[in-house]
């Protein structure tokens, strides 16, 4: 599918401070900072590739939304935001330097403090090693599922929400979700279709729940058992649970250790620099 073109504050405020020279060529990154573009500024506004010519005041709008990420249609910019009435929960497409992140009723879906979405998930990638067949048990803006795809021969990443399915096809960042053809998504909560995986299957695992408050089955002992019974002999689970060296944190960790040992799995490692934990098989 062909990319959206999107543009955040972080774009645009550069474009502003160009006017006064105006008519002038320069680039412009219009897929939140994965190419440059070659674009021109004119007295209308930005000249875009496709014909399109979004106005002065379009800009100055994006560029005084820090929270807000716009895709660029019919001369103008549409806010990416939805709500779903599945989970009663808004979903906001969030810029940063790097990735851009989902706010989820205002709380954002990556680690954004001292890193970024991109490095967020780098730190996981390297903790869960990807190998052979992964599954993703939830796919959130997909970054998990397109990452372990480089290095692993194919992955199955799980999705509760078609919202945040409509989220991803306008976010540039997540189009290999949909054109990968590596990666196979499956909608429904992880719990259920992970009861209908066959034994055995997967080499990793890789759990990045929704806080526990909010998905408390996707820490019980009857949903690692499931994952514990689609791994191989040798497989390995990452298990993101928030910053072990905050108390929240710790709290979350302990009692998934206690129960992934119940689960079967035979030695369970901290990893602090991911906030997750490694269970071995």
């Amino acid at each position: 599918m062909a990319a959206p073109m999107v543009l955040s504050y972080v774009q645009a405020r550069p474009l502003l401070d160009l006017r006064p020279d105006v008519p002038v060529t320069t680039s412009v990154s219009l897929d939140l900072n994965l190419t440059e573009t070659e674009v021109s500024l004119t007295e209308e506004g930005l000249a875009l590739p496709d014909g399109q010519t979004l106005s002065w005041n379009a800009l100055a709008a994006i560029s005084g939304d820090e929270s807000g990420c716009y895709l660029i249609e019919r001369n103008g910019g549409t806010r990416i935001q939805f709500y779903s009435e599945l989970l009663d929960r808004a979903y906001v497409l969030y810029p940063t330097l790097s990735a851009p992140t989902m706010l989820i009723s205002g709380l954002p879906m990556h680690r954004i403090k001292d890193t970024d979405p991109h490095q967020d998930t780098m730190e996981k990638m390297q903790a869960a090693r990807p190998a052979g067949r992964v599954l993703d048990t939830a796919t959130g803006l997909g970054y998990t599922a397109i990452q372990a795809a480089k290095r692993a021969d194919h992955v199955t990443t799980i999705e509760l929400d078609p919202t945040v399915v409509e989220v991803c096809r306008l976010n540039p960042w997540s189009q290999e979700l949909f054109d990968n053809a590596k990666i196979t998504r499956r909608m429904g909560d992880a719990f259920d279709v992970v009861e209908t995986l066959e034994d055995g299957v997967f080499r990793r695992v890789v759990h990045d729940p929704p806080t526990f408050s909010l998905a408390g089955h996707l820490y019980s002992t009857g949903f690692y058992q499931e994952v514990f019974r689609v791994l191989t002999g040798s497989g390995r689970l990452f298990h993101y649970v928030g910053d072990l060296n905050s108390r929240s944190g710790a709290g979350v960790a302990r009692g998934v250790r206690q129960r992934l040992v119940e689960a079967g799995f035979r030695r369970v490692e901290d990893v602090p620099r991911a906030f997750g934990l490694l269970a071995y098989k």
